[in-house]
């Protein structure tokens, strides 16, 4: 029987091209689907099944932190946009604007919202008057347009979901400890959950948000030896408050601008879960974020009633503390349904058959084998009804355990230091990972090394300072910098 699949891409082999690989993985596990506006995707239903497990693990941190969900405005006056004026430079080559109402003209264009400080700071200069009405800790959940030249599905696509959180604080100190704490919600998100290692630390002054005064950074690094950019969070600082004026009368009684922050995070994290731990079989799901945790797969024979009852009660059973789907359709083989599921990335497969239902057990196959060797080969064990539950939770964990530790491993082999430009541009052919250097923070030195590397600044490590020579010029290092070639 024809499926939908029959039309996309089959998948190659990840190692022989890895951008088809990807984009093959995409289409064929139906995370996503191309439309006919250039640019703009549909997420398909099981793709959209990841974004809700990471958006509603990110509600439940969020609310835990005091913050609130609320809504503003797709649109923004173009006289808005253009009040901060290094945020308009930045943003302006992406903008998408609209032009007419019907069939009238507008009198000021509006833009679809490329991010929302310049609609919603306006708004806090309605609602904040006292140091009294501090901190507001808000967040949207909502969609952008950037009107991206080169796309890619969930990497880079001219509209992407997000969270955009926006908080306005007393003080510098309580605005970049706010800033520092959705830095460490990410990576709780990106390792324990998606079981992606991140390196964290800031931006270099020429990869910064627009308009802020510091971007904290979460750099991930790809099977292919690129860097991934997985979340930031933003000092602003008080210039969208000067631009918009939003003031407060301290206890001082001496009126003073807000201090405020943005962070977020989008569904290019889908992008990047198929990226790190993918296979040349499709896509592998870390158990925490899996839309379905295990499937059951019915094999059916002489014995078709017994076996789909006991799959049944096993589904009912096991559901209570995993999350389960039953794949009874008779309409399929048992081989196409691993092979489909194995695409799906489904940590766990059950199989019960005659045979099985006569021995009381089940047999179990993982997703990945017990090295994680990331080959595609299933390891099968068999287990007793009996301790189904408890043997399932664990190879769970040890799934989950597993990712992230073959992840860690492979940035760690593929992390250098260098002393010198041209040790630099040796590393990146030998071992394209991530390199770190020293840096005196000039410019110019920056420079050097993205036009002799084609590598760019991803990350600047917290609270260690440099000692000895910057790379590129000798002058004392300031700072440690990681550079990769990114997506």
């Amino acid at each position: 029987m024809a499926t939908p699949k029959d039309t996309a891409p089959q998948i190659p082999k990840r190692d022989t091209d890895f951008s088809e690989w990807y984009t093959a993985v995409a289409l064929r596990a139906e995370l996503a689907d191309y439309t006919p506006v250039r640019g703009f995707m549909a997420i398909r239903p099981y793709g959209y099944a990841l974004w809700e497990g990471i958006q509603s693990w990110l509600d439940r941190k969020f609310k835990e932190t005091g913050h609130v969900n609320a809504y503003f405005p797709l649109l923004v006056p173009e006289s808005y946009l253009q009040k901060e004026a290094e945020h308009v430079e930045g943003f302006a080559p992406q903008v998408a604007w609209v032009t007419h109402g019907g069939d009238e003209k507008l009198t000021e264009r509006l833009a679809v919202r490329p991010t929302s400080e310049a609609i919603i700071l306006p708004m806090y200069a309605k609602w904040i008057q006292s140091y009294r009405d501090l901190p507001i800790l808000l967040l949207q959940w909502n969609s952008v347009v950037r009107w991206e030249k080169a796309t890619r599905l969930f990497l880079r696509t001219a509209e992407f979901l997000w969270h955009e959180g926006h908080t306005a604080h007393r003080t510098s100190e309580e605005a970049d400890a706010e800033c520092r704490l959705i830095l460490n919600i990410y990576r709780e998100l990106l390792e324990d959950v998606l079981a992606i290692p991140v390196l964290t630390g800031i931006k270099p002054p020429s990869e910064r948000f627009a308009g802020a005064d510091t971007t904290y950074t979460l750099e991930a690094l790809m099977p292919d030896g690129q860097a991934i950019q997985a979340g930031t969070s933003h000092f602003l600082g008080q210039n969208f408050a000067k631009a918009f004026g939003v003031k407060f009368l301290d206890s001082d009684n001496v009126e003073k601008y807000i201090w405020s922050t943005s962070w977020a995070v989008t569904t290019r994290l889908i992008g990047t879960l198929i990226l790190a731990h993918g296979d040349d079989k499709g896509l592998v799901l870390p158990p925490r974020i899996a839309p379905f945790q295990v499937v059951i797969v019915p094999i059916l024979g002489k014995d078709d009633g017994a076996v789909l009852a006991a799959s049944r009660e096993l589904a009912k059973t096991l559901g209570a503390r995993v999350r389960v789907k039953l794949d009874d359709r008779d309409w399929y083989t048992p081989g196409w349904k691993f092979n489909e599921w194995e695409l799906r990335g489904v940590p766990v497969r059950l199989e019960i058959g005659p045979r099985d239902l006569a021995a009381r057990q089940v047999t179990l196959a993982r997703r990945i084998d017990a090295h994680g060797s990331g080959a595609g080969r299933v390891a099968k064990q068999t287990v007793p009804m009996d301790q189904v539950t408890t043997v399932v939770e664990k190879v769970l964990a040890d799934l989950q355990a597993e990712l992230l530790a073959r992840g860690t491993a492979f940035r760690d082999s593929h992390t250098t230091t260098a002393e010198t430009v041209d040790a630099m541009v040796k590393a990146l052919q030998d071992t394209p990972g991530f390199v770190k250097v020293r840096w005196c923070e000039a410019p110019e030195c920056e420079q050097t090394i993205r036009t002799k590397t084609g590598a760019s600044p991803r990350v600047i490590p917290l609270d260690e300072r440099a000692s000895g020579s910057c790379a590129v010029c000798g002058r004392p290092a300031k700072v440690w910098v990681y550079y990769a070639r990114a997506y």
